[in-house]
C-alpha cells in the first residue's frame, strides 16, 4: 500500500461521540447511539434544506489550514454513505507532497487549455474569465476513488452494474461535501483533469479509479448562488423542466 494512502479506521460507535462532540448533528446522534430512531422535528428540515441551499463549489479559498482533527472527521461522515453490497469502495488519498500537487497543477493547465481551445469564439473568451480550480489555494487536496476489484461486499448488486462501486463513492463525496459546508469549510470538485495521469501521480493500485480530485478550506466569500450562474455561464434549470412521468 503506498504511504500517500492513508486509511480511515472501521466506523465505530464511539467515533459518533467524537463527530457529535464536534458540533455535527448532535441530537440526532445522541439518539442514534441509543440504539432509538431519530425523529427530525420542522425546523431541522429547514436547516438541512438551508445547508443543500447554501453548498457550493468553491474555487477561491482562504490561506489558513484547516482545523485539526477535521478533516479525518469528514472524512468519517463520508464513511456513513450507503455503498453497493455494503462494499465501502471509497478510498482517499490526502495529497500532501509538493510534488505530487505540482504535478496535479500542471495536469489541470494542460488539460483547461485544451478545453479552452475546444470552445468556439463567442464561447472562449468567456471560458478563459472562469476560475475552475483553486489547486494553488487551497490547503487540502484530496482525492478520492473507487476500489473496482474490492472483495467486500461479495459482489453483491454489481453483477449487472458495476458501476454502482463508482456511485456508492459519489455518494461518500455528497456527504462530504454537506458535511464539509456544515463546518464552514469550502469544497470545489476538479475535473479538468486527466484521471490516468492522476492515478500514476498518486501511485495508486491499479484497480482504483479516480472518481473525484477536491480542493477543500475556508472559502474567501459565500452565497447561495453558483459561481458560474454569478459569470452567467449557465442558469439553473427548473425542477419541472427535470420530471418525466410514465
Amino acid at each position: 500500500m503506498p504511504d500517500a494512502v492513508r486509511r480511515i479506521p472501521k466506523y465505530q460507535t464511539s467515533g459518533l461521540a467524537d463527530v457529535r462532540d464536534a458540533g455535527i448533528g448532535g441530537q440526532a446522534l445522541t439518539r442514534a447511539t441509543s440504539g432509538q430512531p431519530p425523529s427530525f422535528d420542522d425546523r431541522f428540515r429547514a436547516e438541512l434544506h438551508e445547508l443543500f441551499v447554501w453548498r457550493r463549489d468553491v474555487r477561491r479559498f482562504r490561506p489558513e489550514v484547516l482545523a485539526d482533527g477535521l478533516l479525518d472527521r469528514l472524512i468519517e461522515t463520508a464513511c456513513l454513505a450507503p455503498s453497493v453490497g455494503l462494499s465501502q469502495p471509497w478510498r482517499f488519498v490526502v495529497v500532501d507532497e509538493a510534488e505530487r500537487r505540482a504535478a496535479i497543477i500542471d495536469n489541470f493547465s494542460r488539460c483547461n487549455r485544451q478545453a479552452l481551445e475546444a470552445h468556439a469564439p463567442d464561447r472562449s473568451d468567456a471560458y478563459a474569465r472562469l476560475k475552475l480550480a483553486g489547486l494553488r489555494e487551497a490547503p487540502c487536496h484530496l482525492a478520492i476513488l473507487a476500489d473496482e476489484a474490492t472483495e467486500v461486499g461479495h459482489g453483491l448488486g454489481r453483477r449487472t452494474m458495476p458501476e454502482m462501486a463508482r456511485y456508492s463513492v459519489v455518494a461518500a463525496i455528497c456527504n462530504l461535501w454537506l458535511a464539509a459546508r456544515a463546518e464552514g469549510v469550502g469544497m470545489g470538485w476538479v475535473s479538468i483533469l486527466d484521471p490516468a495521469q492522476v492515478t500514476e501521480t498518486l501511485d495508486v493500485p491499479s484497480s482504483w479509479r479516480l472518481i473525484g480530485y477536491f480542493c477543500l478550506g475556508y472559502p474567501e466569500q459565500e452565497d447561495d448562488v453558483p459561481e458560474l450562474e454569478r459569470a452567467d455561464w449557465e442558469h439553473r434549470l427548473h425542477k419541472n423542466s427535470l420530471v418525466v412521468r410514465r
